[in-house]
């Protein structure tokens, strides 16, 4: 079951502007936001859907209009190239994890199963979950829990791991649990959260593949064309924010030749949009959403 899609339509009202362009999903799922958005497009319009994990070749669209690449989102400037497309009117990303992939037991990202460590997103890739705790270097570890699951107490953490799989392996999301049950209950929930989610964030390179597709997502962009992005932590969101807003994830934007800062975009509205509650009540995926839209004004 894949998730009811959020923000759907303010995310694609705000997304479709010209009905006979050529349109990106870089996160396909289930393909509720595509078929949104083939719904707005003319006969003339075409759109181009991105997903690495093979269980979403299954929900397919069987449209003209509509062709989807097997890929992660990382390679979008050239696999556009390939279909002969160098620029688009708007690109969508709805990141994270779909509730398919967290529905499927096997895959462990959820941690309410016990499950095989795995968590990979794209399922022939060499590198997953068991690797990272099996495998990593305690400071390695130390830093995956700090930055990617903002754990104060990330090198305790890592001395636990490197110590229990001395003795024993670590396999399932039920072993990596149970190092951790000095953890108090009523902080468990949040607290396991936090170590998957840095985990998955390792296993996938999500930071790093979301870098990489804003930047060619705005090369690709005509002119007044949109980006719009919706994250679920902030991790995410800090990323997207700094570069819709300055055109670069560090340090202030470029200048030009008399002093004025350059524009990647026009923020639609600099506060975030989130859900209502009451698609928040529908939906309860939707409660971390932030919504962030840019209008492409020129180069970075």
């Amino acid at each position: 079951m894949y998730h009811n899609p959020v923000l759907l339509k303010r995310s694609v009202d705000e997304l479709v502007t010209d009905p006979d362009g050529v349109y990106v999903d870089c996160t396909f799922g289930g393909g509720g936001h595509s078929r949104e958005i083939l719904g707005r497009l003319s006969t003339k319009g075409r759109l181009f859907s991105f997903d690495q994990d093979l269980d979403a070749l299954n929900n397919a669209i069987d449209d003209e209009r509509f062709t989807l690449i097997n890929q992660n989102f990382r390679f979008l400037e050239n696999s556009l190239l390939m279909y002969g497309v160098r620029e688009v009117s708007g690109v969508l990303a709805d990141l994270g994890v779909s509730s398919h992939q967290f529905d499927e037991a096997e895959r462990g990202f959820s941690t309410r199963s016990d499950a095989p460590l795995d968590m990979r997103m794209n399922m022939l890739q060499g590198l997953d979950a068991r690797a990272v705790i099996n495998e990593y270097e305690e400071e390695k570890l130390a830093d995956i829990f700090y930055y990617y699951g903002e754990l104060r107490e990330a090198r305790k953490l890592a001395r636990e791991v490197v110590h229990q799989r001395k003795t024993k392996p670590i396999h399932s999301t039920k072993d990596l649990k149970e190092l951790f049950g000095f953890i108090p209950p009523h902080k468990q929930n949040k607290f396991f959260a936090q170590v998957f989610q840095a985990i998955r964030i390792e296993v996938n390179e999500e930071l790093e593949a979301l870098k990489e597709m804003l930047v060619q997502a705005h090369r690709v962009l005509k002119p007044e064309g949109r980006m719009v992005v919706i994250s679920y932590h902030s991790l995410e969101d800090r990323l997207v924010k700094r570069f819709l807003k300055n055109g670069k994830f560090e340090g202030e934007p470029e200048r030009d030749i008399y002093g004025n800062y350059q524009k990647a975009f026009e923020l639609l509205q600099s506060k975030a949009i989130v859900p209502t509650d009451e698609e928040i009540e529908q939906n309860s995926r939707a409660r971390s959403a932030k919504m962030r839209i840019g209008i492409k004004v020129g180069a970075v």
